[in-house]
């Protein structure tokens, strides 16, 4: 009986985001501590097992209502399914013969909902590489995160971009350029893996700041679309910012990577509305001198420390308004088919 596993981590942007949906340009890296783990098992139908997301359960009225508000209906099932109509329909339009052989598909997740460390689209593009490899087909990599993209936005209309999927596909430390000629010409932009460590890196977040983003993104993306003025310069200034950051750190330059990082996040604050509880967020890292902006679009910050020192006392300020801190590992392509420490994964 054929049975495949794959991994999908979690990200955090650490320059640029969010300008990929805009044309720019944004560095980001995957890391080993959160991810999604899927297997697809040889089955007589194709079947697909609800997962830790896919709640049927509450605690009370209130849990309900919160649950439904912040992660929908339908939980991580539905990307399983999207991923799969459209990788059957991209063999279906290259002629691509498959074996005729059915899988259940089961995943399991520990990657914070809603904090902006990319849970969804580790789920799709875990679901997407573990498809490839049960049916020995090759996609080329680059159009595998389109294909992600797609499930989510044109499947599902779920508002997001690129950068999650290049970054979850590729693995590491990626610096990707959505210049608008070339992204629509060929439906993925140029994507470079960083051959580069990020020493004194560090992550945190509050699994309570959790928060649906989408209006957010939405009215930003309207200006952005109807040429307004101060949207373009900062998502251009955005651009400029990662550009600069893969530049310093091909150099090794961290003094400018750290200058970088905060000025992301100032720049970020010009155009988007940001909770009072996320920006306490960025100003207690930067109160003991650390850097800080948001890895993704709010509940979760990235940023440099100088030393150990100066690391706990960034822990401590930080768990004082209810933050988990950590160093991060960048995960490689061999961590993505490690099995689970855990054994059978599915009854862990």
């Amino acid at each position: 009986m054929k049975s495949v596993f794959t991994k999908s981590f979690a990200r955090a942007g650490l320059l640029g985001n969010p300008s990929d949906g805009y044309y720019g340009k944004t560095l980001s890296f995957t890391f080993r501590e959160y991810c999604v783990e899927l297997q697809l098992t040889e089955s007589s139908r194709l079947r697909f097992v609800p997962g830790e997301v896919d709640d049927a359960s509450f605690d009370n009225a209130a849990d309900l209502v919160r649950n439904l508000r912040l992660y929908g209906y339908y939980g991580g099932v539905r990307m399983l399914k999207a991923v799969a109509k459209l990788f059957f329909e991209y063999c279906f339009e290259h002629s691509i013969e498959l074996p005729k052989i059915n899988f259940t598909a089961e995943y399991k997740i520990n990657i914070p909902r809603l904090v902006g460390l990319s849970g969804s689209s580790a789920i799709c593009s875990a679901m997407l590489k573990a498809l490839m490899r049960f049916y020995d087909i090759e996609i080329p990599l680059e159009e595998t995160p389109t294909i992600c993209l797609r499930a989510e936005r044109d499947e599902l209309g779920i508002a997001c971009g690129l950068q999650d999927r290049v970054v979850q596909m590729y693995n590491g430390l990626i610096f990707m350029d959505f210049e608008r000629s070339y992204l629509e010409l060929n439906g993925y932009g140029r994507y470079e893996k960083l051959d580069a460590s990020v020493p004194n890196l560090y992550l945190s977040f509050d699994p309570n700041r959790a928060e649906e983003s989408g209006k957010a993104h939405k009215a930003v993306r309207n200006l952005f679309l109807a040429d307004n003025a101060e949207v373009k310069s900062v998502m251009s200034s955005l651009a400029d910012v990662a550009q600069n950051g893969r530049d310093a750190l091909l150099q090794g330059d961290y003094k400018t990577l750290n200058e970088l990082i905060n000025l992301n996040f100032d720049l970020r604050t010009k155009v988007f509305n940001i909770s009072e509880e996320n920006k306490a967020m960025v100003s207690r890292a930067r109160s003991v001198g650390a850097s800080a902006k948001f890895a993704g679009s709010g509940g979760a910050i990235v940023g440099l420390y100088e030393d150990e020192e100066q690391f706990a006392k960034l822990s401590s300020v930080l768990s004082e308004i209810g933050c988990k801190t950590f160093k991060p590992t960048i995960a490689t392509n061999e961590d993505e088919s490690a099995q689970s420490s855990s054994g059978n994964w599915r009854n862990s």
